[in-house]
């Protein structure tokens, strides 16, 4: 297989992408763009809005784990007024695609938030951060509960035409229950996970790092949680997946691909180094040439289970991969 002959587009429902690497919410800032060529990312998805300005958790808001990062900033932002008015014509000077993370404290405030993004000119979907674990009313409250989920789905479903994307959290005891609800309520796309909910704490003082005391952990350490979220919900649901958790290089993203993931997002890889995404998209087309493959859905929930594997018990994948 040529380079020339790799096709990296991806759908994603209705939505469509040049290459499947995004980055992910809360991680990426519009002065990124001074760093690397963003025209190359598949989509950037914006921190968190809120339909009100945000002042965020108390410091300190993030401690550095020793695979990981533990932060709890608490959805700071100006605000969706302050957002259309100065940070998205901004954005729209950019070719790339432009996903507004969104979020709220009751179903009321989604649903405002979707009907008036919706006739925004750039945006190019919404996510619903139903998932994030470092405020006190709403978000992950929403998340954890399939009932709640479907609610706020349903309720900007019903306000937005644009792409809905519902991002998941890993703190719940049954994943495909949440993800299910969520498809059903209207999300054509899911992205999973959002951080895992966790502590650290200072022996010297007895004190929590953090301000709030809990945060959410990222990066490499819950890469595996991920990737098993991701497998979990692909083998029960017929839906779009963009798979978070941990990717730093190309391989990473392989992995969360044939789990069941049509796109990866990087997130505190970002911090490490802003190029991560770009490597990622590099080292993949080598990848998939080095493989004869012709594109990521060659990839696509290709993982194959040995017979009698414990768990999990799914039927071995059909064809054969060599990796």
């Amino acid at each position: 297989m040529r380079k020339d002959e790799i096709n990296l587009e991806v759908h994603l429902g209705r939505l469509i992408l040049k290459n499947p690497v995004l980055v992910a919410s809360g991680t990426f800032s519009y002065e990124y763009t001074e760093l690397i060529d963003i025209s190359k990312l598949g989509a950037v998805v914006t921190k968190a809005v809120t339909l009100r300005k945000r002042r965020g958790n108390r410091p300190p808001r993030t401690w550095e784990t020793s695979c990981g990062l533990l932060n709890s900033i608490g959805l700071e932002n100006p605000g969706v007024e302050h957002f259309l008015e100065k940070d998205l014509p901004r954005w729209r000077r950019w070719p790339v695609k432009l996903i507004v993370n969104v979020a709220g404290e009751t179903v009321e405030e989604y649903a405002e938030l979707a009907r008036i993004l919706d006739g925004a000119e750039g945006v190019d979907a919404l996510e619903a951060n139903i998932s994030c674990p470092n405020i006190r009313e709403g978000g992950i409250f929403f998340g954890v509960n399939p009932e709640m989920s479907y609610r706020v789905i349903s309720a900007m479903r019903s306000r937005t035409s644009k792409p809905l994307i519902a991002k998941l959290t890993p703190n719940v005891t049954d994943i495909v229950s949440i993800a299910r609800a969520c498809v059903e309520a209207g999300a054509e796309i899911l992205s999973l996970i959002n951080t895992l909910r966790g502590l650290a704490i200072d022996p010297d003082t007895f004190r929590p790092r953090l301000g709030e005391g809990f945060g959410g952990l990222s990066g490499p350490a819950i890469k595996p949680v991920a990737v098993g979220m991701i497998h979990q919900v692909y083998r029960a649901l017929d839906v779009p997946l963009i798979g978070i958790g941990g990717i730093l290089d190309y391989r990473d993203a392989v992995e969360f691909f044939l789990a069941g993931a049509r796109a990866v997002a990087v997130g505190t890889g970002n911090f490490i180094n802003p190029r991560i995404p770009l490597e990622i998209i590099e080292g993949l087309t080598k990848f998939l040439e080095e493989k004869g493959m012709r594109g990521v859905e060659d990839l696509v929930g290709k993982v194959r289970f040995e017979v009698g594997a414990t768990w999990p018990r799914f039927p071995r994948t059909e064809g054969e991969l060599t990796i």
